[in-house]
């Protein structure tokens, strides 16, 4: 279930989020600082804030991560449009609104331990780091894990841990997690992942063929341990790639 605040958590988080977008317009960021802030500006308000993402945190997060770091220069005049984008090695950046339907799935309410799986650009993750205290994030193509991994320090997201692997296998030495989001389509949910996934903890993953038709999937697993599952959004992501195979 999608986190929807109402009363005066939501007025504070939407004074939030217009303070950030205000920022954006200062003539520092869109003359000397910034020249994408206006196109993220509209990125958060006609994408985001035009459809169905209303958590504040995820508002703030999505207004703040400059997402056109995170792709090829020669896509950046595309970088805030609600498309994905190749990144090289046959991996994409998910469109924005993805990116943001995914983190406000998890529920997250700041504090919680995440884990990717599949890195890519990295910019899922400095979403995630914007609001969760730790994110751990696996790729397996160790060209795109060194990428992100230096942007990521270069931004100041110090609270990301990088991992090269098999993302199927998660990270059990860092398990539990409150939250997993994976940004890769296996034809089923790993069961490792399940395993590692905290008690009252969330999971969005899409599930679905190669290149086929795919679901994004939102799995809860109660205090019990109880797993619940249901499909929340048609999707199209690239397969998730196992260790000894090509992407």
């Amino acid at each position: 279930m999608i986190t929807v605040l109402t009363g005066s958590r939501l007025l504070l988080g939407c004074l939030l989020v217009a303070a950030l977008l205000l920022a954006a317009e200062m003539p520092g960021a869109a003359a000397g600082g910034d020249p994408y802030a206006a196109q993220r500006r509209a990125m958060v308000q006609k994408q985001l804030q035009g459809r169905d993402i209303r958590d504040p945190k995820v508002l703030a997060a999505m207004a703040k991560v400059p997402r056109h770091l995170f792709v090829p220069a020669g896509y950046r005049r595309w970088a805030y449009a609600d498309q994905p984008l190749p990144i090289g090695f046959g991996q994409t950046i998910s469109q924005p609104y993805v990116v943001a339907f995914m983190t406000q799935a998890l529920g997250l309410k700041g504090g919680e331990k995440v884990l990717e799986i599949g890195t890519g650009s990295g910019y899922q993750a400095a979403v995630l780091a914007e609001i969760a205290s730790q994110v751990y994030s696996i790729e397996i193509i160790p060209q795109l894990s060194q990428r992100a991994g230096r942007l990521l320090a270069e931004l100041g997201y110090h609270n990301v841990h990088l991992r090269v692997g098999d993302g199927y296998q998660g990270w059990p030495e860092a398990a539990p997690f409150d939250a997993i989001v994976v940004t890769c389509a296996p034809e089923k949910i790993p069961p490792p992942l399940v395993e590692q996934l905290a008690p009252g903890g969330r999971m969005i993953i899409p599930v679905g063929p190669d290149w086929g038709a795919q679901e994004l999937v939102l799995v809860t697993k109660d205090h019990q341990g109880r797993l619940r599952q249901r499909a929340v959004l048609p999707v199209r992501f690239v397969p998730l790639v196992r260790e000894g195979k090509q992407p």
